[in-house]
């Protein structure tokens, strides 16, 4: 994958430093690991959903890590055949340990985990407070605005 430099658009916007951070690093990963392979999901309009094939994986071999902005999921295989090597004429599945790295918005949060059939599924929720959620400001007309200043200085 080709690098993108991210410079001229840094100089003539402010505050969207961390989403060119996040470009930059994607962009990086992208072409390091694929491993394990995953799905991500939109389920509706705050509901996600990744799916990762981690098949032979158990679940106290699995981490689940959620931090601000950030969802870790790690895995480590124990190795079980160290005292019997040469016991496979062919290893095909991947048995190795990974780490995959999740970047989450603003008040995306991870409300579970389950491992069924080979698949790990993250469902994650985004909770916007209301203090944070748009809201409507009336527009007064010069008559409304008036009488609102009269209402006031008789109070």
């Amino acid at each position: 994958m080709r690098q993108f430099d991210f410079t001229p658009f840094r100089r003539s916007t402010i505050g969207f430093d961390r989403l060119f951070d996040l470009l930059e690093a994607s962009a990086r990963q992208a072409s390091s690991e694929n491993y394990p392979p995953f799905n991500l999901e939109r389920l509706a309009e705050d509901r996600y959903r990744i799916t990762l094939a981690v098949a032979g994986f158990k679940p106290d071999e699995i981490d689940v890590t959620a931090q601000q902005n950030l969802l870790l999921v790690s895995g480590k295989k124990r190795e079980e055949n160290e005292n019997n090597p040469g016991s496979y004429l062919h290893l095909g599945i991947a048995n190795r340990s990974f780490e995959r790295r999740f970047e989450l918005a603003d008040f995306v949060r991870v409300e579970q985990a389950d491992l069924a059939d080979g698949l790990l599924t993250i469902e994650l929720v985004r909770e916007v407070p209301e203090a944070m959620k748009p809201k409507k400001i009336p527009v007064n007309t010069g008559s409304q605005q008036a009488a609102a200043i009269e209402h006031r200085s008789a109070a």
